[in-house]
């Protein structure tokens, strides 16, 4: 079994193929996916989506693009979507200071707000960092209690005991693969292989090989490969170990 732990099956570059896109995914042993939702309108779907598909698990929450369109009645929304017993996360939240889509404040704001949320529900966050590391790592520090990943690591391992030390998981993508990461390789070496996650965030950032492609599920094989020769373990033992990290952290 293979677990994609941050996918976002309900873009509309699936629209044409999704039914085939799944199945390539069972083929290549991606036996289970994280459908992320990122505003109402994709959380909605990423329900819709899940709700008659075995092995695919939502969640609902704003991503840090969109915290400055995020108003009281989208929240309700959003939180409404994250209390059903089907939404296995908080999220995708925090910060991206690279795009700046949103301004800073904004952003801030809706991570708390989200951060709250997964306090009360007692369910784990999917976390977002671009550019970022000192302010998420300082907000994060103010919720003891909350458990989450570190989705899209692409950090170096300078920034990865703070992660660690808050008993957050970490994810990788195809990002790792690139030849000029390898900072992030360092990282991924690092990790203890009780924390260690691997995802698409599909449709963007294929591997090394198919980039320049719409990445989907089933290339979470090809970033499980690439790290099972990076930390001298069998593709099999990594896929087994993070699947049960996904278990433990998401309950599936």
């Amino acid at each position: 079994m293979i677990t994609d732990s941050h996918a976002h099956v309900f873009w509309k570059t699936f629209d044409a193929d999704r039914d085939d896109v799944l199945a390539r995914a069972r083929e290549a042993g991606v036996d289970r996916m994280l459908i992320v939702g990122t505003d109402l309108n994709s959380s909605r779907a990423a329900f819709e989506l899940c709700r008659d598909e075995p092995g695919l698990f939502p969640t609902a929450g704003i991503h840090p693009h969109d915290a400055g369109d995020a108003t009281d009645a989208i929240r309700t929304s959003i939180e409404e979507l994250c209390r059903r017993a089907e939404c296995v996360a908080v999220g995708e939240t925090g910060l991206d200071y690279f795009k700046e889509y949103s301004p800073r404040e904004a952003q801030l704001e809706n991570f708390a707000w989200h951060m709250e949320l997964a306090t009360e529900l007692k369910k784990p966050v999917i976390i977002h960092c671009r550019d970022a590391h000192e302010d998420t790592s300082g907000l994060l520090a103010n919720y003891p209690e909350v458990r989450g990943v570190m989705h899209c690591y692409t950090m170096g391992v300078e920034e990865l005991p703070t992660y660690l030390e808050l008993d957050y998981f970490i994810s990788f993508s195809g990002v790792v693969t690139y030849p000029k990461n390898e900072a992030n390789r360092e990282a991924a070496r690092a990790v203890p292989e009780d924390r260690l996650l691997v995802e698409t965030d599909c449709p963007f950032l294929a591997p090394q090989g198919h980039r320049g492609k719409r990445n989907e599920p089933a290339l979470v094989r090809v970033t499980l490969e690439f790290l099972s020769e990076l930390r001298g373990v069998s593709l099999e033992h990594l896929a087994r170990v993070t699947s049960e990290n996904a278990t433990r952290l998401f309950r599936l």
